[in-house]
């Protein structure tokens, strides 16, 4: 093992492996992260939902309380899983 790296080392030459993973691996890893998108996509609409719902039972109440700080980190979620692709795609490249 020493020898082949000093070899390399010595050669100045490094070796480039290719960067294609098995397809096998490649269905799965993508099955697992479309599902992943939209679980998070999903939670995202389920929390503006509720956060409306729960706006409005208290507005009805009268009560006033910081709903709008949690429908900001609700939106700040859904912004970074609808940007999380995209931007992984733009950082390593296709």
């Amino acid at each position: 093992m020493k020898a082949a790296l000093y070899h390399f080392l010595a050669d100045g030459t490094v070796p480039q492996p290719g960067r294609d993973a098995p397809p096998e691996l490649t269905g799965a890893v993508n099955k697992v992260l479309g599902i992943a998108g939209w679980a998070g996509t999903a939670a995202g609409v389920a929390g503006v939902i509720i956060t409306g719902c729960m706006m409005a039972i208290s507005m009805k109440r009268g009560e006033g309380s910081e709903h709008l700080s949690r429908l900001g980190m609700v939106l700040g979620g859904c912004v970074l899983v609808a940007t999380a692709g995209p931007t992984i795609a733009f950082v390593f490249g296709n």
